[in-house]
C-alpha cells in the first residue's frame, strides 16, 4: 500500500512547544507526572495519509538539520494508549540527561540528545482514521510510520514499540533492515495474542485477559459512537481502575490519572481491527531482522508470556530478552527508569547484539 503524504506547515502548541516531561493538558495526558523547568520541546504537525491524518509529535533535528547524518528514535504505543504512554518514560529520561550533564559540567543544562519522534497512529489518539477499518493492517501502519520519518528526513531509526506497537517495530524492522538500527520491543502483543484473536476459544484457555478485552471491545465496536461513549465514560469512573488492575503489578501505586487517561485512549474499532491484523499475520518475516533486538515483558505482564519471548528468539536468534521485576504490561509507567536505562544502552552500544552478516544501516 503507497501512502501519500503531502507537505502540511508545522502547527505548534499555543506556547510554542510542548516540553517532554510537562503535565499533558489533554484528555488523554498522563498528568500524574509533574513539569521539570527545562526538557526538550516537541513540535505537533499532522500528516495527511491514506489512512486519515496522523499527528506526530517530534523534537528538533540534530545540528544538521535535515536526518541525513542522525539516527532518530520513534515511539510506537500500544493499542490501548497514544503518544502519551511515554510520557513517564520521557520524563525518566530528561531527568537522566540533566543529572549526566550537570556530572560533567557542573551545570543544569540539559545534554543534547537524539531527536525523538512520536505518532498517535492511525485510529488511535488524534489521529483519526479516515478510511474503512478494514484498512488498518500491520503492512498499512508501518507504511505510515515510515514514510512520515522519510518525509521529516530520516534514513536511519531506533525502534521502540510498546505492545502492539512492539509489534509493528518488529515489522518495520523486517522490511527496513537497512534504515532500522535497534529495536526495542516492550511488552510486544505478538504470538499469544495472534493466536488469541484468531482462535478465540484457545485465547480464553491461554491468554484470557487479552481475549476477555478483546470480546469487550468487539462489542464496544458494534455499537459505534455508543461504545465508544460507553467505554470514555467507564474510563473515568472508579471502575476502569478495577479492570485495569490486572495490567499492573502494584495497582495501587498507579495514579488514578493514568487510569483515566488509558480509558480516555481505548479506541474499540482500532483495537478490533489490530488484534485481527494480528490474526493473520506471517511471523516468519521477522527471520529477514537484522538489526540490534531488546524484548522485554514484565515479570507479571498478563499480556506478554514468557513464551513470546522465547519464541521470538528463534525467530530472532541474536535478540536480548529481558524480564523487568515487580512490572505488568506496562513498564513505561512502572517502570521508567529502568526502560530508559535499557533503551539508552541498545541505542549507543548496539553492537553487542548485532549480527555478523547484518548490512550496513546507512541508506
Amino acid at each position: 500500500m503507497s501512502t501519500a503524504i503531502s507537505a502540511v506547515p508545522v502547527t505548534p502548541f499555543a506556547d510554542g512547544a510542548l516540553p517532554i516531561s510537562s503535565t499533558v493538558v489533554s484528555a488523554a495526558g498522563m498528568v500524574g507526572y509533574p513539569a521539570r523547568e527545562r526538557g526538550t520541546l516537541l513540535q505537533r504537525r499532522i500528516f495527511p495519509t491514506d489512512l486519515g491524518p496522523v499527528a506526530v509529535r517530534y523534537s528538533p533535528a540534530a545540528a544538521d538539520g535535515d536526518g541525513r547524518n542522525v539516527t532518530v528514535d520513534v515511539y510506537l504505543h500500544g493499542a490501548a494508549g497514544s503518544w502519551t504512554t511515554f510520557v513517564p518514560l520521557l520524563a525518566a529520561a530528561d531527568g537522566r540527561a540533566e543529572a549526566s550533564t550537570a556530572q560533567c559540567t557542573g551545570t543544569t543544562q540539559s545534554a543534547v540528545r537524539r531527536p525523538m519522534i512520536f505518532l498517535d497512529l492511525p485510529g488511535w489518539g488524534e489521529s483519526d482514521l479516515d478510511t474503512d477499518i478494514s484498512a488498518l493492517t500491520i503492512e498499512a501502519m508501518a507504511d505510515v510510520v515510515t514514510v512520515i520519518l522519510v518525509t521529516l528526513g530520516y534514513r536511519n531509526w531506533n525502534l521502540i514499540g510498546h505492545s502492539m506497537g512492539g509489534f509493528l517495530a518488529l515489522h518495520i524492522a523486517a522490511v527496513e533492515p537497512r534504515r532500522t538500527s535497534s529495536v526495542a520491543v516492550i511488552s510486544g502483543t505478538t504470538f499469544s495474542v495472534a493466536r488469541a484473536a484468531g482462535k478465540l476459544v484457545d485465547g480464553l484457555l491461554h491468554s484470557p485477559a487479552f481475549t476477555g478485552m478483546l470480546l469487550v471491545m468487539r462489542v464496544m465496536a458494534a455499537c459505534g459512537a455508543a461504545g465508544e461513549f460507553l467505554i470514555r465514560r467507564t474510563g473515568s469512573s472508579a471502575v476502569m481502575k478495577v479492570l485495569m488492575a490486572p495490567f499492573f503489578a502494584d495497582p495501587r501505586g498507579i495514579d488514578a490519572t493514568v487510569i483515566t487517561a488509558l480509558g480516555q485512549d481505548a479506541r474499540p474499532a482500532s483495537f478490533a481491527a489490530a488484534a485481527r491484523a494480528a490474526a493473520g499475520y506471517d511471523f516468519s518475516r521477522w527471520r529477514s531482522i537484522t538489526a540490534p533486538v531488546l524484548a522485554t515483558r514484565g515479570d507479571r505482564d498478563v499480556f506478554t508470556p514468557p513464551s513470546d519471548l522465547a519464541r521470538l528468539a528463534e525467530l530472532v536468534p541474536h535478540a536480548e530478552l529481558f524480564t523487568i521485576a515487580d512490572c505488568g504490561h506496562f513498564a513505561p509507567i512502572e517502570q521508567p527508569d529502568l526502560v530508559d536505562v535499557l533503551l539508552e544502552q541498545l541505542a549507543t552500544a548496539p553492537q553487542l547484539n548485532k549480527p555478523q552478516n547484518a548490512p550496513s544501516h546507512t541508506a
